[in-house]
């Protein structure tokens, strides 16, 4: 697939999941270990990946999943695009039948710092988007939640995911039942950009 392709495409899919055809474990495997080429601050690779495809596993993340998405949604039913709240109930209506889970982990726990944390979100994200543009390329999409994540202590007991690691989101991952995506409507360059100084624009 062209580059800026992928990179324009690379969407954050719900609707469009295909819930009953089985992901092959070989294809996670290749897009894990080209997450593992990302960028990492000072090398440390403090990155785990947890593969959930245990169904009594995905039944019980999946109604942590469900009741804070639900209370989510009712929060914002007057405000959030009527299209955004229906991409977000249908994946909530499906997500124990999603095939795979897969919950990125980071081996510490973020210190409340803004230069600590940056460092410390970004050097599990980029290899996050370096795994779903792999997925992308291979026609299966994700998207990252993190509704799961106002429970982590709940659902890191489900998983067995030991004390002094973060869980920073999860992504429900499967083939798509599309072929291809557009590039989606984005607020354009001139008024999210600045040169040199904040409200400079860039030409």
């Amino acid at each position: 697939m062209d580059i800026d392709h992928l990179l324009s495409t690379t969407r954050a899919v719900r609707r469009k999941l295909d819930l009953d055809r089985p992901v092959e474990p070989e294809v996670l495997e290749e897009c894990l270990n080209l997450a593992l080429q990302a960028p990492t601050p000072g090398n440390v690779q403090a990155w785990r990946w947890l593969v959930v495809r245990d169904q009594d596993a995905k039944n019980r993340l999946g109604a942590i999943f469900r009741e804070v998405g639900e209370a989510y949604l009712a929060e914002r039913a007057s405000s959030a695009p009527s299209r955004a709240l229906a991409s977000g109930r249908h994946l909530i209506d499906v997500i124990e039948r999603v095939p795979v889970f897969v919950i990125p982990v980071v081996a510490g726990r973020p210190a409340g710092d803004n230069g600590v944390d940056a460092a410390f979100y970004g050097g599990i994200f980029p290899a996050v988007w370096s795994f779903q543009l792999a997925l992308r390329s291979r026609g299966l999409g994700s998207t990252l939640t993190t509704y799961h994540l106002a429970r982590e202590a709940e659902a890191a007991e489900i998983l067995g995911i030991p004390d002094g690691h973060t869980q920073v989101g999860l992504l429900p991952v499967a083939y798509t039942t599309v072929p291809d995506f557009k590039p989606a409507p984005r607020t354009p360059l001139s008024e999210v950009a600045f040169l040199d100084h904040w409200g400079t624009p860039l030409s």
